[in-house]
């Protein structure tokens, strides 16, 4: 699975996780942030979008994406539900490649393109408890902007 960053160009998930670890380290005093988050863009397929941002609060960030299309998905819930899947696939693998190489403490949040305004309202105590449950802070639009900004940048 290949990441694209607008400032490091294309990179495979090993190549991030080093790039996240460079970028801590060039301020290892500052507090950063993990953040995922997936969008999609339904036309004839399904465009899907997983963002990876590590920001240093109040310093800046930086980002990677990857793409992929599926076949068109019958409801919005299973759109939903995929994109919350992919996220939460790679929140897990970045979790694992940390844990492993010893950079415990990074707090990880799971940015989802869900809000109070409009038709996934309905949805957000499910995919809420999904992220909550697999030990990942979720937050949800206007607060989610790893999925509602960076992601849906690259669905068009």
């Amino acid at each position: 699975m290949l990441y694209h960053s607008p400032s490091r160009g294309v990179m495979d998930l090993e190549q991030v996780f080093q790039d996240i670890v460079a970028f801590v380290r060039e301020d290892p005093q500052a507090e950063h942030k993990l953040i995922i988050g997936t969008d999609s863009q339904a036309r004839d397929e399904v465009t899907f979008v997983t963002a990876i941002v590590i920001h240093r609060l109040g310093k800046g960030a930086r980002y990677y994406y990857h793409r992929e299309v599926h076949r068109r998905l019958p409801s919005l819930r299973q759109r939903i539900l995929l994109e919350t899947s992919l996220s939460l696939g790679v929140a897990s693998r970045l979790t694992e490649m940390l844990s492993r190489r010893g950079h415990q403490g990074f707090d990880i949040e799971i940015h989802l393109d869900i809000g109070q305004n409009g038709d996934t309202r309905d949805l957000i105590r499910e995919i809420v408890g999904m992220v909550s449950g697999s030990g990942f802070d979720a937050k949800i639009k206007p607060d989610s902007f790893g999925a509602s900004t960076v992601a849906d940048k690259y669905t068009k």
